[in-house]
């Protein structure tokens, strides 16, 4: 199979964001894109699907709309259809396996939703072999990109630079899948990465430990030097990436909403661990992917 973005859709509005968002990084990537519906029958069909059809009728027409907007929308992109009667998990997973990326809608605040009801999305993500891209309702082209001259659309202006890339970095467990992404998809946009990494202070009595350094200026500069060391291989593979850090004290998930106003894309990492209750997603990812205002990609690692 050809090399591709896959998308999730179910003919709703962040569906079809998503679908547009995916159509945009297959363009980027110079890859096609695959659209992928599932659904399961059901005695009483959702309203969506009309009375005169039938669930496989709606899904194979909702396909075929949405693949033509997307050929209609993106010259030249090669575009296949998938639509499997299973459980939504399984087959996005399926889905995520043959594909570079995963991209599905979200209704960020308010949780995920359309055929993602539910925990359905978050137990995609938190199981996904591959990185996922989370998009919500009503993201465009225009808002990956800075507002062109006289208000004139990106769609218009290609060339109008697109907004940082802004990735969660954590120096104590730093991943070269997760740093590699996000420096990568800088490149691709050709705009600066912003390396966000937020630490707590030790305990009262670690102070006490000759050996630990002070609450302060010192903690702070000894992260600061951690978040230079980390990147400085990445700077080098990606010269061609401006990056600036943002070494703060605070919390984590709070700091990265803070820098995803105004960003093109959000970058987190998920580690790939078993719980007794199954896949863990992370307490950051969980907080950005509902609060952050860009579309977020989870990056699974070791």
């Amino acid at each position: 199979m050809l090399r591709h973005v896959a998308a999730g859709i179910d003919g709703s509005p962040e569906g079809l964001a998503a679908a547009h968002w995916a159509a945009r990084e297959a363009m980027r990537r110079g890859t096609a894109l695959r659209l992928v519906h599932a659904w399961e029958w059901q005695p009483r069909p959702a309203p969506s699907v009309p009375a005169d059809m039938s669930q496989r009728s709606w899904a194979e027409d909702m396909l075929a709309h949405a693949s033509d907007s997307m050929r209609a929308a993106h010259t030249g992109l090669q575009v296949t259809t998938h639509s499997v009667a299973e459980a939504p998990v399984g087959a996005l997973l399926a889905a995520a396996e043959e594909a570079d990326l995963l991209v599905l809608g979200s209704h960020g605040i308010s949780g995920v939703a359309g055929f993602l009801t539910g925990s359905v999305s978050q137990r995609v993500v938190a199981r996904s072999p591959r990185p996922v891209v989370l998009v919500r309702a009503g993201e465009c082209t225009a808002d990956e990109h800075f507002s062109a001259v006289d208000g004139i659309s990106p769609d218009e202006i290609p060339e109008t630079p697109y907004r940082d890339v802004v990735l969660g970095l954590d120096t104590a467990r730093p991943c070269d899948e997760l740093i590699e992404f996000a420096f990568d998809a800088a490149r691709r946009r050709a705009t600066p990465l912003r390396v966000v990494h937020a630490f707590n202070p030790p305990p009262a009595y670690a102070a006490m430990d000759r050996f630990a350094p002070e609450n302060g200026p010192e903690l702070l500069a000894e992260h600061e030097r951690a978040v230079v060391a980390t990147l400085r291989p990445w700077c080098e593979k990606f010269p061609e990436v401006a990056v600036t850090e943002t070494v703060t004290e605070g919390r984590a998930a709070g700091e990265l909403i803070h820098a995803s106003a105004g960003a093109a894309l959000l970058v987190v990492g998920r580690r790939v661990r078993e719980t007794r209750f199954g896949t863990h997603l992370g307490s950051v990812a969980h907080a950005v992917l509902h609060h952050a205002p860009c579309p977020v990609a989870v990056v699974p690692h070791a």
